[in-house]
């Protein structure tokens, strides 16, 4: 899966794309009219669409924002907009003669600006910028399905490397963390994956995508019938996409159907979006406790779930 970093690499070089090709400007390509109204005569003299509607899907806009667009075409002379048939309800557009010679000005005026701008780049490079915006586009013009999201139970392979190094990026970024957080992560981890068979409480949940894990959260057995919630992360691809709640669901019901009377975590005051997570699922705030962790001046909070069905 593509990292944070490349996707906004992508993103900047989509704004820059907008931005050089004038589409910011009140008058695109030379014409004194707006964006979408110069794209409405595109796809008009295209023969793209042919009816208010087909526009309206087309530019992505509402039906009353495209019906003031063609009224302001119309009063300039630029289109036609008659009924159409079978459906007379329907409004067939068509360009006028000075509209038809508008869409060659603005073809011109934009074959020349991809002219020039390609003139400065190989044949090679030149093949990939036509197949690479082609697949671009197609893209972005999918449904939009979400990823298979694969949850599972149990040991992975690259599993405690993979929770490692997300805990290490996240706490880096987030409170300061170095070398001595990480490597506490990997060795405890390992020390739990290591005996996990010897409880039934002991329990590691994961999801991943496309065969990497992007989540995880494990569930470790404390005497006198109570557990810890441990090593809960997610990857930043994945944050919003309600992951850590299906997660934390996942590992409430186990630590229920196992009866343990009480589940306890441990995180640090500011984190606000794990806080929210935790609260939602029934943990209660028992334990504020300032302190130095791996080296950083933090407030330590307990926290604490009682089975909802045992005293």
């Amino acid at each position: 899966m593509m990292q944070t970093a490349d996707i906004d690499t992508i993103r900047a070089a989509s704004r820059t794309i907008v931005r050089r090709l004038g589409f910011m400007r009140t008058d695109l390509a030379a014409t004194g009219l707006a964006p979408s109204a110069v794209h409405a005569v595109l796809e008009i003299g295209d023969g793209r669409v042919t009816t208010a509607r087909d526009l309206s899907e087309a530019l992505g806009l509402d039906k009353s924002t495209v019906s003031r667009m063609l009224a302001r075409l119309q009063a300039h002379g630029l289109i036609t907009a008659s009924a159409a048939k079978p459906d007379p309800r329907l409004k067939a557009l068509q360009l006028t003669e000075p509209g038809r010679r508008l869409f060659e000005q603005i073809e011109t005026f934009g074959r020349e600006q991809v002219r020039r701008a390609l003139a400065v780049l190989t044949a090679d490079e030149q093949r990939d910028v036509q197949q690479g915006l082609q697949t671009y586009a197609r893209a972005l013009g999918s449904p939009s399905a979400p990823p298979e999201l694969r949850l599972g139970t149990g040991y992975l392979p690259t599993l405690l490397g993979r929770v490692t190094d997300l805990h290490a990026r996240y706490y880096s970024r987030a409170v300061g963390f170095g070398a001595e957080f990480e490597c506490c992560v990997a060795r405890e981890m390992a020390t739990f994956l290591a005996q996990m068979e010897g409880s039934q409480v002991n329990a590691t949940f994961h999801a991943s995508l496309a065969g990497t894990v992007h989540g995880s959260v494990s569930i470790e057995a404390h005497p006198e019938d109570r557990a810890a919630l441990r090593w809960f992360i997610l990857s930043d691809e994945t944050r919003g996409m309600g992951l850590g709640r299906r997660l934390l669901e996942q590992a409430m019901d186990h630590v229920d159907r196992q009866n343990v009377a009480c589940t306890e975590l441990w995180t640090f005051r500011g984190l606000d979006a794990a806080r929210h997570l935790y609260e939602s699922a029934g943990f209660e705030l028992v334990e504020e406790t300032p302190g130095t962790h791996w080296g950083q001046d933090l407030v330590g909070l307990r926290f604490a779930r009682r089975h909802p069905h045992l005293a």
